[in-house]
């Protein structure tokens, strides 16, 4: 409450935040972080799965590289803090729709595919996330598979 208090007075008395830097309530910081979170789950930061990270925001969020680098950096950070998923959850159900919320879903199977392997660490986390997001069971499993098969149809 008093970060945001401050970010808010800030604002009116024309201090500004660098131009690389994402506030808390950014939906783009919640998700980046969410998926860093299920890069490292599994105690190793897979390179493929990071590049997959950095492309992927890039692409979605319709940034520049050195945003992208910026995002992944504070995204990082924002994991090690954070105690739990919520904090990141309850900013995506505030500004994302439903199509938004299955689209982080899709993300993170995006990204735990990127080195070929799901541990199962990854895939409770992407349960948890969904249940949080309101995604459906049915809608997890079904972004699951065609994650799946569009791997599938690149490796052929």
């Amino acid at each position: 409450m008093f970060k945001t208090l401050g970010a808010f007075i800030n604002d009116l008395v024309g201090e500004k935040r660098k131009p690389d830097t994402f506030d808390e309530s950014d939906h783009r910081l919640a998700a980046a972080a969410l998926l860093f979170h299920a890069i490292s789950i599994d105690g190793f930061e897979d390179p493929a799965e990071k590049k997959k990270l950095h492309t992927m925001l890039k692409s979605w969020f319709g940034i520049s590289d050195a945003e992208a680098k910026a995002l992944v950096e504070q995204a990082r950070q924002k994991d090690l803090e954070s105690v739990d998923l919520h904090g990141f959850t309850s900013v995506l159900n505030r500004s994302l729709d439903d199509a938004g919320k299955r689209r982080v879903v899709e993300m993170l199977w995006e990204i735990v595919y990127a080195d070929g392997d799901v541990h199962e660490f990854e895939d409770n986390l992407i349960w948890r996330v969904a249940e949080l997001l309101g995604v459906s069971t049915r809608e997890r499993v079904l972004l699951r598979k065609q994650v799946e098969a569009g791997r599938d149809a690149k490796a052929e």
